[in-house]
Formats: C-alpha cells, sequence, structure tokens
C-alpha cells in the first residue's frame, strides 16, 4: 500500500529498453506507479498491469511532445538512447525541453554522461559548449529538472532481472543489479519526495 501523501505519478520514460530502463519501470511499478514506456518497436514488448508502451522518440519538440502526452512526469535516459554519443544526448536534450514547455508536465529527470559537468577538462570544448547549453536551457525553463550522471551500464538485463530475488542470479550479474536497483530506487524517490530540483547528481555506488 502507497502512503496517501506519496504522490502518483504517470511516468513517461525514454530509453525504456536499456538495463537501467528495465530497473526503473520495476521499481516504478512496485510503488503503484503507472509507466508508460517510449519505444521504437510495439513488437518487442507486451503491456502488463500498470505498464503501457507507445512508438515515439526524441528526435524533435514534436515527437518529445507526443511521447510525453498524457504523462505527469519524464525520465530521459539519453545516455541509453545514445551511448556516448554527447552531440545526440544534447539535442535529444534540447528536443525534450522544446516539447515539454507545450505541456502541463513540468518534472523531468535528465540521465547522461553530464560528467562533462563535473570535470570539463576531459571533454572536447564542443561537448562542453552542448552540455553548458543544455543547462541554460533548463534553467530558462519552467520545468523542474534533476541532471543526473548516467551510471555504469551493464546491457542485457531486463525487468525479469531486478524481479527476481538477489542470490538468484548469476554471481558476475549480482552486482551490477544491486547497483542498477539502488540508483532506479534513488531516482524514484527523488520523484517522490520532489527532492534535488535544479541540481546535478552523480549516485555513488
Amino acid at each position: 500500500m502507497k502512503n496517501a501523501e506519496t504522490p502518483v505519478f504517470k511516468l513517461v520514460l525514454f530509453g525504456a529498453e536499456s538495463s537501467l530502463g528495465s530497473a526503473l519501470m520495476v521499481e516504478l511499478l512496485s510503488r503503484q506507479h503507472e509507466v508508460t514506456a517510449v519505444v521504437d518497436d510495439l513488437n518487442r514488448h507486451a503491456p502488463r498491469p500498470g505498464l503501457h508502451f507507445k512508438i515515439g522518440g526524441l528526435e524533435g519538440a514534436d515527437q518529445a511532445e507526443q511521447g510525453a502526452a498524457g504523462g505527469s512526469a519524464v525520465i530521459a535516459l539519453l545516455s541509453a538512447l545514445a551511448p556516448g554519443d554527447l552531440a545526440a544526448q544534447w539535442q535529444m536534450s534540447e528536443a525534450l525541453v522544446a516539447g515539454l514547455t507545450r505541456t502541463t508536465i513540468r518534472r523531468v529527470l535528465l540521465v547522461g554522461d553530464f560528467a562533462v559537468l563535473d570535470t570539463p577538462g576531459s571533454y572536447s570544448d564542443e561537448q562542453r559548449k552542448g552540455a553548458d547549453q543544455v543547462v541554460d536551457a533548463l534553467q530558462r525553463s519552467a520545468l523542474h529538472w534533476t541532471l543526473i550522471n548516467a551510471p555504469q551500464d551493464f546491457p542485457g538485463m531486463g525487468m525479469e532481472h531486478f524481479r527476481t530475488a538477489s542470490g538468484t542470479v548469476p554471481p558476475e550479474l549480482d552486482g551490477p543489479l544491486r547497483r542498477l536497483a539502488g540508483v532506479a530506487a534513488g531516482m524514484v524517490d527523488i520523484l517522490e519526495l520532489g527532492l534535488h530540483r535544479g541540481e546535478h547528481l552523480n549516485f555513488v555506488s
């Protein structure tokens, strides 16, 4: 049972087809939130109670707006949608910000290669400039945003892995599974408690 004071979100998830996406869907559903996962192929997914799928992406403001329609909050896993491609992640961020300004949605969590903001000397001028532009667009918007550094990815983990009791998965997956499940739980806490608005976070495993 949920605490009556805890808000129930209709969460729109971009980048659901990733290990962190799977962890987030399991965590959100376990807390009785409703999830709409935006994917590029409906045939690979089966809806289940509280979980719905729709075709879409973040290729532009129109597509972002359509994907987010009907939601009350958004999580975008940019690093899952464009692994290692910072320019693409920044473009997706800007499309999402532009799209959400046309909606009533205000809460958004962006997960990407935002470590560029922590150690700018390790990145190119173009990458730093792109990240700064994303932050500037967010600050000028009415969105309640949080930036999160992408955790290390461990491909191939589906929802079934995160629903399985610890100790019943292969030993090499146990550590990564625990870390991603912990990040997912922390992200849902941020949503439920209204924490870290306008901040940049790094989850330490």
